[in-house]
């Protein structure tokens, strides 16, 4: 799947994410802030008839983040979240007040009418409160604009409308105003991964979206995301999915 900016709070369970080289393990209690638009493998460890997985997910708004952000600045009465780059996964406690804006956030699903009045607040509460956090640093990195997060951010946006395509890294590199090297390590610093390992992550996802649609060959999936041969796409999504494509695909059946 891919994994929007976000935050997730595990209810009961756990599971493991994975990422390029990065692999996190979650579990009960813990909560997932997620700011760039990640590419992911996802499998869920803690789970039982009796207890199944459970996890509460808020998409976050980025216009909502910057708007806060101009408003309340760099620094909020103490010494946290300065502006870095780092993980765009970030895996921690929730504060007390994160938890609380939460549950009632989850108290709403059963309320549509007080939803309507009171869940802009609330989601606004909550975005408030991430910026707030300890781990917000890279969240205020992403909502600078001359930062390397924000670059790296509207890097990710053209993998993302033009994967299907040969992309120049080195000029999508310059596009976004840093050098090659620069982006190189930047890029796999957020996302653990590189530029060019990204943009399959993101083919091989949708392939496997499409295959699982019982509509497509293996063949023609490969080639409707961009992928010139067959046989190069099947070794690139069993090493990813750890199946064969054609076994996926006949899972549909």
């Amino acid at each position: 799947m891919i994994y929007e900016p976000l935050v997730c709070l595990i209810l009961q369970g756990a599971k493991e994410t994975r990422q390029g080289d990065e692999r996190v393990l979650v579990h009960a209690g813990q909560g997932i802030v997620v700011s760039h638009a990640m590419p992911v493998v996802a499998r869920v460890l803690e789970a039982s008839p009796e207890r199944p997985y459970l996890a509460l997910v808020a998409r976050l708004d980025l216009t909502e983040l910057r708007a806060l952000h101009d408003d309340i600045g760099d620094d909020v009465g103490h010494d946290v979240g300065r502006a870095r780059t780092g993980p765009a996964m970030t895996v921690a406690p929730m504060g007390e007040r994160s938890l609380d804006v939460l549950g009632r956030y989850l108290a709403l699903a059963h309320e549509p009418d007080d939803a309507q009045v009171l869940l802009p607040g609330l989601r606004r509460e909550l975005h408030y409160r991430l910026l707030k956090a300890d781990t917000s640093g890279m969240l205020r990195a992403l909502l600078r604009r001359d930062s390397h997060a924000s670059n790296v951010s509207r890097a990710i946006q053209t993998l993302r409308r033009d994967f299907k395509q040969r992309i120049e890294m080195v000029e999508l590199a310059h596009s976004v105003g840093m050098s090659a090297s620069l982006f190189y390590k930047h890029f796999k610093g957020v996302t653990s991964t590189t530029p060019l390992q990204y943009q399959k992550d993101l083919r091989l996802t949708e392939a496997r979206r499409l295959l699982l649609g019982g509509e497509h060959s293996v063949a023609t999936a490969a080639y409707a995301v961009g992928y010139e041969s067959p046989s190069q796409f099947s070794r690139e999504y069993s090493r990813k999915f750890g199946v064969a494509p054609r076994t996926d695909r006949a899972s549909t059946r």
